[in-house]
């Protein structure tokens, strides 16, 4: 029978991409499965801090083997941030909009645009917590380009490419992010201790 493992998330989207990467060894179950709808404290100062609480969380409070994720935008130029900020980077109430219009109102002047992408999952299972990261390493575009994805993708230009995460089929965009390498190796560690 398949071990039960909770995805710290309420997007069903994400779950399933992970169900689909570990087949049958494990039951992905989201926080709306689970009947977890209160807000998850994030106010830790660093990613691992936030993905920490997350799994704590379910783990205290639900008594079930769990796994979260926080991502940040790191830009070198921003001395790291907006990093634990990154959803948050225009204020509380921003949306992706206007996150990228204040990153590129802030490096208006750089020369340095690199910046990274990481994604970090806490993964606690029998009470064994670990620490997985993803990290994909590029620089933030002079303007906004490309229509797919989320949050930052039209401004983020991966390394080794001319376009961003945006102007990338998702496939395209998961061969090499950040949370598709963090993803796979979630997964196979899992795997191997399944």
């Amino acid at each position: 029978m398949a071990k039960v493992l909770v995805f710290a998330t309420h997007n069903q989207n994400k779950a399933r991409e992970v169900q689909e990467m570990l087949g049958q060894a494990y039951e992905i179950r989201t926080l709306s499965d689970i009947g977890c709808h209160e807000e998850i404290p994030e106010t830790a100062e660093t990613l691992e801090g936030n993905a920490k609480m997350k799994a704590r969380f379910v783990v205290e409070n639900y008594g079930l083997d769990c796994f979260a994720d926080d991502t940040g935008l790191e830009v070198e130029a921003l001395g790291g941030r907006p990093g634990v900020r990154t959803a948050r980077y225009a204020g509380d109430q921003a949306d992706s909009h206007d996150n990228m219009a204040k990153l590129l109102l802030d490096l208006t002047d750089a020369t340095n645009r690199m910046a990274q992408f990481r994604t970090v999952f806490c993964v606690i299972r029998g009470g064994e917590e670990l620490i997985i990261e993803g990290t994909c390493t590029g620089a933030i575009a002079p303007r906004q380009a490309g229509v797919e994805g989320f949050g930052y993708d039209p401004v983020f230009v991966p390394t080794g490419e001319t376009r961003t995460f945006a102007e990338m089929t998702s496939a395209e965009k998961n061969a090499i992010s950040h949370r598709g390498q963090a993803v796979r190796k979630m997964v196979d560690t899992l795997l191997e201790r399944s």
